[in-house]
Order: structure tokens, then C-alpha cells, then sequence
């Protein structure tokens, strides 16, 4: 009676286990089972990217399509969201959303990590190179597969006269993962567009930049107002570059005094297009040059000559340096006799003496406004300073007498060589520098006798001395052969 008991209770125990059983959720892996239908939320992986359909809940296994801004693409194009089993507890399986991509191969595999809009083009940093002609850089992909057939252009952007810029046939195909694009020779100071993209115009990257500037074209138009005495010119373009101001020269020699050079060194704004001729007036001659200035330098200088007299044809400006008396080729030495430069309403100020060992005008014009080196014996001499001087009267100078100072050096001529001294005085202010010299031009050759005007001078006097006694004498003769006469003829008769 016990045993049918037990196995009684064995039978009820083992009858309510299967109706509980019965109750609980069909097992998914059994095909046919029933369950019911799944979702998935729309995955968190940046603001950038667009997913189409755009919904907040996707159904399993249903495709989204991923997209990105201009330039940008994901890592996968397509996805889909899929429920796998995490865990199966007290009997029941508890599930999680994975989400999976398709891959270049159409297959599809699952995406552990966060799928991000990714640049398909990048530019390395630091290797845009931009000069007056070239625009250079280099590109690196980094989806190889959405780089096919890129295409890199270069286009002049719109302009205007006088700065037209001529088309540009830039246009070159693109091929691996990497390399360097370099458009086709440009126009300096002048915008240009470079982009690359794919055949659909889908564009990678892209990119205005302007050129570098260079030194401008010269100066063309440049005339004389012959009523003011002014120089004026045309304002030159920013073609080559930006105009910052313009570097005008203008020497100025008397025609009455060949010795005397002045030059004006003058630095005038981009807006200035005219300036006054200094002492304009009769007898004065002039040499002018312009130039540009750019951020790149000084463009070529424009050059124009001519007389006050006769503006409007253009004259050689000729140097006649003054003279020097006793030479004195054993000693090495010279005497100049110098005089103050004066201008009017300025006081004196410090004279400058320059030796160059040339008689070349053009040379004697560099020594007027260049810088004098320290002489070296050792070396062809170039301009020197030989020495600082506070002229305020005429004064004979020893040039060559050997004397030293802060920055001068009086040294000895040499034998066999030209030389030209000038006399120079110096003014400079913010814009303008002006250097006015006085020429003397010499040669020191073997046998000239030192002292040579001096000896000439009194040999000059001696012979008019030996003249005049040999005038007195014969009249002396003359007088008494005169007187002789008569009394002989009375004697005859």
C-alpha cells in the first residue's frame, strides 16, 4: 500500500513538471516554432551619418543604407541588425542586437566597433607647396575601394583686367592609394581652384589658394609736367603681386659743372604717382629710374634722361670730373683742392672722401651712393672712405698721405692705376636719402714729376723773363745804331 502511495505522488509530481513546461516560450532553433517578432534600435554612431530608412527601430535582418557628407563615406555601406543569444537562463534564452555589414566581397560580417564617416581623401599635412608658378600636394586614400578613377583638376578662378588670367589645362587621373598631384605652370599672384573627385562629381577635396607674388613688370608710362617740374607716372597693377610703393632714383648733374652729381634715393607710397624734380630749373640735367616693390622685391626699373631745357628728348648725362695738380707718383700721393658743398637754408655737416680706381661713369655713380668697403692692400682696391672731413672753407688736401681713423684709411695711390675722389655729402631720413658728391679724376703714372703745375708755371715765367730782357737788348741795339747814322752822313759830306 506504500508503494502504490509513492508511486502515485512520483506520477502527479512528474504530470504538473510537463504542464509548466508547456507554458514557456517555444524554442527558437526549432524550425517552425513560433516567436514573436523582433527589433532592433537605431545604433548611436555620430551625428554625420545618415541612415536610410531613417527610423528610430529597425525590424531584423531588414537592410539600412549608410551615408556620409561630400568627401566622406562609411566604413560600410550597408548593414542589417541581427538577434543573437546571449544566454539562456533557467531554460530560456535571452538575446542581444548585433549589428553586421557587407563587405567588399557582398559578404556579410559583423561590425565590432563604431561605424564613423571616414575622409576618402586626406591631403598630408605640411606637403601643400604653393610657389609663384606651381601648386603642389600630396594625397593618400584611405578607402581604397571608393577611390576609383580620381580625377585632380586645377582652374583659374575668375579675374579681371588688367590681371585676366589665361586658362589652365590642368586635368590629370589618379591612380592607387597614394601619390602627388602638381598643376601645370601658373600665373603668379593669382587664384586658382584645385579639386579632386570621383566620375560621378562626387568631390573628395578641394581647395582655393592663390599663388605667390613676384617682383612687378616696370614702370611704362613716366612723363615730366614741364609747368610744375614734376615727374608723374601711371599706378602699376597688382598683377605680379601686391603693390606696396615704388623706389624712385633721380640723379641730377649741372650742365655747367660736370664734377657735380647728386642722387635721391626715394622710397614713395602705393598711392603717390607723381613727385617734384629736385632744383628743377635751367642747366639742370636729370637721370631718372623706377621701379615697383612687391612683398617679393624691387621689379625692373624703368630709366629715363634728359635736360630741363628740352624735357622731351631724352640726353646723355656726361660726367667731367675736376682736375688734380701735383701728382706725386714716389710719394703716392695727390692734392685736391676742396670745397664745401653747400646747399641752401643747411648748415654744414660731415664730407666724406671716396677713392675709386676708376674713371667710368657708371663706376663713379655706384661709388656716389654705395657703401665703401675697408681698403685691403691686399686686393684690386673698390671704393674706400679716405676720409671724414668738417669742410666749412676751401681747404688743400694730401690725398694718399698714409692717416688712419674709425673707419677711413688714407692710403697711398699706386702707381699705374686711374683714380676718381669724390667729395661726398650725406643726408637720410625715413623715406628719402640723398647723396651729393663732387668728382676728381686722375691718373698716376711713372715719370710724372711731382709738383708738374708748379714747375710749369715757373718755367712758363722764366721764358717770359728771357723774352723780355732779349726785347730790351735789341731795343738797346736799335736805339744806337739810330743815333749813329746821322753823324756818319756828315762825316761823308
Amino acid at each position: 500500500m506504500a508503494l502504490q502511495l509513492v508511486a502515485l505522488s512520483f506520477v502527479l509530481v512528474l504530470v504538473s513538471l510537463l504542464a509548466a513546461e508547456g507554458q514557456k516560450e517555444p524554442d527558437p532553433t526549432v524550425q517552425g516554432a513560433p516567436r514573436e517578432t523582433a527589433t532592433c534600435r537605431r545604433p548611436q554612431w555620430g551625428s554625420r551619418l545618415q541612415l536610410a530608412p531613417d527610423q528610430d527601430n529597425y525590424k531584423e535582418n531588414e537592410e539600412v543604407m549608410l551615408s556620409c557628407p561630400e568627401g566622406f563615406q562609411p566604413s560600410f555601406t550597408h548593414i542589417k541588425c541581427v538577434r543573437e543569444v546571449q544566454s539562456i537562463s533557467y531554460g530560456k534564452p535571452e538575446y542581444r542586437e548585433v549589428w553586421h555589414g557587407r563587405d567588399s566581397g557582398g559578404g556579410w560580417v559583423r561590425i565590432r566597433s563604431n561605424v564613423a564617416c571616414v575622409e576618402v581623401l586626406q591631403v598630408v599635412p605640411g606637403t601643400l607647396e604653393v610657389s609663384s608658378t606651381s601648386i603642389k600636394l600630396n594625397w593618400t586614400c584611405r578607402l581604397p575601394d571608393a577611390c576609383q578613377n580620381m580625377q585632380a583638376t586645377c582652374r583659374a578662378m575668375p579675374s579681371s583686367p588688367p590681371c585676366e588670367a589665361e586658362e589652365v589645362k590642368g586635368e590629370e587621373m589618379l591612380h592607387g592609394q597614394e601619390g602627388t598631384f602638381t598643376c601645370p605652370p601658373l600665373q603668379p599672384f593669382t587664384d586658382y581652384s584645385v579639386t579632386i573627385s570621383l566620375p560621378l562629381g562626387t568631390i573628395l577635396f578641394s581647395w582655393l589658394v592663390r599663388t605667390e607674388g613676384t617682383v612687378p613688370d616696370k614702370p611704362e608710362e613716366l612723363w615730366l609736367d614741364p609747368s610744375t617740374g614734376s615727374l608723374r607716372w601711371k599706378a602699376l597693377p597688382s598683377c605680379q603681386g601686391e603693390i606696396i610703393g615704388y623706389q624712385l632714383n633721380i640723379t641730377t648733374r649741372s650742365t655747367q659743372d660736370g664734377a657735380f652729381l647728386e642722387t635721391e634715393r626715394l622710397r614713395l607710397s602705393s598711392s603717390v604717382t607723381e613727385h617734384p624734380l629736385p632744383e628743377y630749373g635751367p642747366g639742370s640735367s636729370y637721370a631718372v629710374t623706377m621701379q615697383g616693390l612687391t612683398a617679393a622685391g624691387a621689379g625692373a626699373a624703368s630709366l629715363w634722361e634728359f635736360q630741363s631745357n628740352s624735357s622731351h628728348t631724352p640726353h646723355p648725362l656726361d660726367i667731367s670730373c675736376r682736375s688734380v695738380r701735383d701728382i706725386s707718383p714716389s710719394q703716392g700721393t695727390a692734392v685736391l683742392l676742396l670745397h664745401p658743398i653747400a646747399h641752401p637754408n643747411e648748415a654744414a655737416r660731415e664730407h666724406q672722401l671716396i677713392v675709386a680706381a676708376t674713371h667710368n661713369g657708371t663706376g663713379v655713380e655706384g661709388a656716389c651712393v654705395g657703401e665703401p668697403q675697408p681698403f685691403n692692400a691686399s686686393q684690386q682696391p673698390g671704393a674706400y672712405m679716405a676720409a671724414v672731413l668738417n669742410l666749412t672753407t676751401s681747404t688743400d688736401f694730401v690725398l694718399g698721405d698714409g692717416t688712419r681713423g674709425q673707419g677711413y684709411h688714407n692710403a697711398a695711390l699706386r702707381l699705374g692705376s686711374d683714380y676718381t675722389a669724390l667729395l661726398r655729402l650725406v643726408h637720410r631720413s625715413q623715406q628719402v636719402e640723398k647723396f651729393t658728391c663732387v668728382c676728381y679724376s686722375f691718373s698716376v703714372v711713372a715719370g710724372q714729376p711731382p709738383g708738374s703745375w708748379r714747375g710749369t708755371v715757373i718755367g712758363v715765367v722764366v721764358l717770359l723773363a728771357i723774352f723780355l730782357l732779349s726785347a730790351g737788348i735789341l731795343w738797346l741795339v736799335l736805339s744806337r745804331k739810330r743815333k749813329s747814322l746821322p753823324s756818319k752822313a756828315k762825316e761823308d759830306n
